[in-house]
């Protein structure tokens, strides 16, 4: 039988072409031009950061093409290290005052290892309940998602912790000799470091759906979702990130803090680079 007038229809994906991607990338091009119109010295960067963009982009869709056709645990498992790799060096860049040796590394790795892959592995089992709970087309995005996010957090927090107590260490002193446990002399620089990284995760919850449509829900929206269903996936992200950077922050803030004191609690800033980096 004829279908009713008012059924809807399921929205079709329209595909991009290379020249729908090329009048994109004259914007990028307009851009460089203005920054060379106005000497700016930016358009240089400007084209190297677009072109490794969709360099990178390009060679992660083959990649994912690649995963998402197969169930293999080990190399979803090994292509989920390589990320949580690519994280913590990044937080590790972004530090102003790294910490010297393995830590500068660690730290932020082993923080992001503990809070984001116990809160994925939270939500692909109890939440979403997909099965296995390894299947890629769910993984990886949700991970990414994540781990961008709470690298980010976690980078902040970590440079608010070792630039304070570098500029601070004259009053961290200070109260070691008066006879105060390292946790208490750096409790306030902590507390300062803790609540930078949880900024940006709060700002992008309150202004999610009135300032912005974050990322996620976008991008189902323009694959077809129905907007409801698309604002209930963003929720639940949302909130895994949110825990996700608050676990890691902590974690890193705590094992930070405590890596600059030796066993005797005597503060040992030469565990940091100096201010030259």
């Amino acid at each position: 039988c004829a279908e009713s007038a008012g059924a809807s229809h399921p929205m079709e994906l329209i595909t991009l072409t290379p020249f729908d991607l090329g009048l994109a990338a004259s914007l990028v091009l307009l851009l460089a031009l203005l920054s060379w119109r106005l000497h700016l010295g930016v358009e240089k960067r400007v084209l190297i950061a677009a072109l490794r963009s969709a360099i990178q982009l390009s060679l992660i869709g083959l990649v994912l093409n690649f995963l998402f056709a197969q169930t293999s645990f080990a190399l979803i498992g090994l292509w989920a290290l390589i990320m949580l790799a690519i994280a913590g060096w990044e937080v590790m860049a972004r530090q102003k005052h790294r910490y010297k040796g393995v830590w500068s590394f660690g730290i932020g790795t082993l923080s992001m290892f503990l809070s984001s892959f116990s809160v994925i592995f939270l939500a692909l089992t109890l939440i979403i309940g997909v099965e296995p709970w390894y299947q890629p087309q769910y993984l990886i995005p949700l991970l990414g998602m994540l781990l961008g996010n709470t690298m980010s957090g976690i980078a902040i927090t970590l440079d608010n912790l070792s630039r304070q107590a570098w500029e601070g260490r004259g009053r961290i002193e200070a109260r070691l000799l008066m006879g105060q446990s390292w946790e208490c002399a750096i409790s306030d620089i902590r507390r300062d470091s803790l609540r930078a990284g949880l900024i940006p995760i709060i700002n992008s919850m309150a202004a999610a759906g009135l300032v912005s449509l974050p990322g996620m829900m976008t991008g189902q929206i323009l694959a077809g979702s129905p907007p409801m269903e698309a604002a209930k996936y963003q929720m639940m992200i949302l909130f895994l990130i949110s825990a996700g950077t608050g676990l890691g922050s902590a974690a890193a803030v705590w094992i930070g803090s405590r890596r600059l004191f030796d066993n005797r609690q005597r503060l040992r800033l030469d565990r940091l680079t100096g201010p030259e980096r």
